[in-house]
Formats: C-alpha cells, structure tokens, sequence
C-alpha cells in the first residue's frame, strides 16, 4: 500500500469481485514492485495515498 513518497506497508484489503462479465480472479502467491514503480516510491509521480502498489505478480 503506497502511504507517500519513501513509505509502503502491507495491509489487508478487500476481495475481489466479478464486476463484468469479462473479468478474472486469479489467485497471487508473489508479487513486488518493480523499476517504473520506483518514480512513485521516490515522489517523482503524483500518486494517490491508499493504492495498492506493484503489478509484478506471479499466480495461478
């Protein structure tokens, strides 16, 4: 969870939910942030305090 520039934690958030008909659920077992995720950690981006961090997942 991004809190501000330099701070990130791990908090629990809601489910998932099937909103559409074309949407999938797939389960994480890994997941971390990766280079183009660093402009937001350092500030270098406007980004909203409260979402959720990293998109390099590994799931089945």
């Amino acid at each position: 969870m991004y809190n501000g520039p330099k701070d990130v934690s791990v908090k629990t958030i809601d489910d998932p939910k099937i909103e559409k008909q074309t949407d999938v659920i797939i389960r994480l077992t890994t997941t971390n942030i990766c280079g183009s995720d660093l402009h937001m950690y350092e500030g270098r981006t406007s980004f909203e305090k409260g979402r959720v961090f990293g998109h390099e997942n590994l799931g089945w």
